[in-house]
């Protein structure tokens, strides 16, 4: 985890609900570097160390951050759960649809979402993360993608329909606003989950459960996609990819439902934790 004000976080290791150690005089952050360095195994000494001697913190009011520093980029699957599909009208893609979001529209599962300038139709989307471990391209096998993978992360997809649907160019228009992709509040490692691909998944707005799904529903899983992209481009450490959303979208509703200021996001993962965010008008 990261904690601290926006653009001072610093990093820790959770322990459990109230307890965590603070592991920023060992490691600068939680970002490519680390990542690239093989930070993650040089944690475990230090946290057993201190966790032994009662060298540990409570937590309290501090902000949480994302769990992850800016990373390079951030690249997003379309379309990835078959009921989703079901619910746009859309048929199952017979390969991962890609986009990206700015890599600036991170922001801690606490923050606000900010609505932007001229939008008409903001959607919420609980999503799964991956974020990527080292330097990766041309991956032979699907297998072999499960060792390059840091860890799981909740993340909120958060859209403008009109500017991704309704304006020419490419998805990304709806998808880039500032605010747009709540993120953590934790990384947890892959040996801590016992099956990415059965993690249930929900998100309400303003206590209306609007998503329930489970990551059995993906299309292409985890591993499919970080071997798929790899194929195409190099993936950094600290890179994250949204890996898509389960159906209950506004856009899939009937009548159709969007966001507005004042409204509440709640969502959540199995083992991944809770976000919740007050959406806010534009600046």
């Amino acid at each position: 985890m990261r904690l601290g004000p926006l653009g001072a976080e610093r990093p820790v290791v959770r322990l459990d609900d109230t307890t965590y150690v603070d592991v920023s005089d060992v490691v600068d952050d939680f970002d490519e570097s680390f990542f690239g360095a093989g930070g993650l195994a040089s944690l475990g000494a230090p946290v057993e160390e201190r966790t032994a001697s009662g060298d540990v913190s409570t937590f309290g009011d501090e902000r949480v951050g994302a769990p992850i520093a800016r990373p390079h980029q951030i690249l997003c699957i379309g379309l990835n759960y078959s009921d989703h599909a079901a619910e746009t009208g859309q048929s199952v893609p017979d390969e991962p649809i890609l986009f990206t979001k700015s890599p600036n529209t991170i922001v801690g599962p606490y923050d606000d979402v900010r609505i932007p300038r001229g939008s008409t139709k903001p959607d919420w989307e609980v999503e799964l993360g991956i974020v990527i471990g080292r330097r990766t391209s041309y991956l032979d096998s699907v297998e072999e993608a499960r060792d390059a993978i840091a860890g799981f992360v909740l993340v909120n997809d958060v859209s403008e329909r009109a500017f991704q649907m309704e304006r020419s160019g490419q998805w990304s228009k709806g998808k880039s606003a500032e605010t747009f992709n709540p993120t953590g509040p934790w990384l947890v490692t892959p040996d801590e989950i016992d099956d990415v691909l059965s993690l249930g998944m929900w998100l309400d707005v303003n206590g209306t459960r609007r998503q329930t799904g489970s990551t059995a529903t993906m299309v292409f899983d985890p591993y499919v996609i970080v071997h798929h992209l790899s194929q195409f481009m190099v993936l950094e450490p600290g890179d994250l990819i949204d890996t898509g959303t389960p159906p209950g979208v506004g856009m899939g509703l009937d009548p159709q439902v969007w966001l507005a200021p004042g409204d509440v996001m709640e969502l959540g993962i199995d083992g991944l934790g809770t976000q919740r965010q007050h959406v806010i008008g534009p600046r």
